[in-house]
């Protein structure tokens, strides 16, 4: 019996996918639930599983665009598959060979050499063959790469900088650590308290929550945050939906995760839709400073980085304090300068006295 293996529904905004990478040839015999490929989309790239035990038989290869229900291959189900395939021979150590002998060389006198390089044009030497490889751009990468181009032509964006001094929420990390694992089951990361002031301060600057279409601005009454999660095939942007009715226990959560479920490709397409505003964090990476780019068509995006102890100025003494950067990037058609200046003045508050935010821990 053969079964079919279709294109499954990725949501209702994707009609169509390009096949990625082929795990499974055609031809090949596959346990059930076992990876047969990858299919891409301009949201994300989810693995097929096969639905049945049997000969794999593909009818499309590496890049075709398919639809969404298409017939893609079928799995002969009347052919036996073991269980476990029996782990290959190991290969015979290749023979060892004894080196060519070095050519013999010559060496010019010392000054004829230094004057035929004086004299000669420089040679600029091509790069060696098998000196660089090519790879197609995935649909995700190239839908990643086409929207940075939009932001950079379609909106007037600009980035406002300023620090912030954490002490008072490692403060409160460090002492409610133990109290919130015990209660919750997670740890108390640093990103709720950033969203948690993030809605603060959207509540208060309306406008970064905002979006253009056509020649009106849309603001949204709803506070969904986007936050930006770095895999190996590319920047994913799940969104924490109504943000201003979570706790801190349901943020970590949701974002922890939205994490295992991006590294693993298993993210959802409706968890990547509806964000209003964007938080990316370099500081996991090392990122001690940095211009973060607009998710359009959100009108702004909070960059953190770094925590680094610095020398600051405290009550006229010099002390040591752990300080981050943060960075707002935004749409200056939505945004003046005074309205992103005072948003980012109104996080760094929030985060240097965090019992302003009702910590609800």
């Amino acid at each position: 019996m053969k079964v079919e293996v279709k294109i499954p529904a990725m949501g209702e905004s994707v009609v169509e996918a390009t096949i990625g990478t082929i795990l499974k040839p055609s031809g090949a015999l596959v346990r059930a639930e076992e990876d047969l490929l990858e299919i891409e989309t301009d949201k994300l790239n989810q693995v097929l599983y096969a639905p049945a035990a049997g000969k794999w038989e593909l009818n499309v290869k590496q890049g075709d665009v398919v639809k969404v229900g298409q017939v893609i291959g079928s799995i002969d189900s009347a052919v036996a598959v073991a269980e476990k395939a029996p782990a290959p021979a190991p290969a015979p150590a290749p023979k060892k060979e004894a080196p060519p002998a070095p050519a013999p060389t010559t060496l010019p006198p010392a000054r004829k050499s230094i004057d035929a390089s004086l004299s000669a044009p420089p040679v600029i030497q091509p790069p060696a063959a098998g000196a660089e490889t090519r790879k197609k751009m995935s649909k995700l990468r190239r839908t990643i790469a086409q929207r940075l181009v939009e932001v950079k032509n379609q909106t007037a964006m600009l980035t406002t900088f300023n620090e912030l001094d954490m002490s008072a929420v490692i403060q409160v990390r460090t002492t409610e650590q133990e109290s919130f694992q015990k209660r919750h089951g997670i740890k108390l990361g640093f990103m709720s308290f950033f969203v948690k002031a993030a809605v603060a301060a959207l509540h208060e600057f309306p406008a970064l929550n905002a979006r253009i279409e056509g020649d009106e601005i849309i603001y949204n009454t709803a506070h969904h945050i986007g936050v930006a999660v770095g895999t190996d095939k590319g920047l994913f942007v799940p969104v924490l939906k109504n943000v201003d009715q979570l706790s801190y226990a349901e943020i970590e959560k949701q974002i922890k995760l939205f994490g295992e479920q991006a590294k693993t490709g298993q993210l959802p397409l409706d968890a990547l839709q509806g964000g209003t505003f964007t938080i990316t964090n370099g500081g996991t990476y090392g990122s001690l400073l940095s211009t973060p780019i607009l998710n359009p068509p959100q009108s702004g995006i909070l960059g953190m980085h770094n925590i680094v102890k610095r020398p600051v100025v405290v009550d006229d003494q010099i002390v040591i304090r752990p300080m981050m950067y943060l960075a707002l990037s935004y749409d200056h058609r939505i945004v003046d300068g005074k309205e992103a200046i005072s948003f980012l003045m109104s996080i760094k508050k929030n985060l240097e006295e965090p019992a302003r935010l009702l910590l609800d821990l």
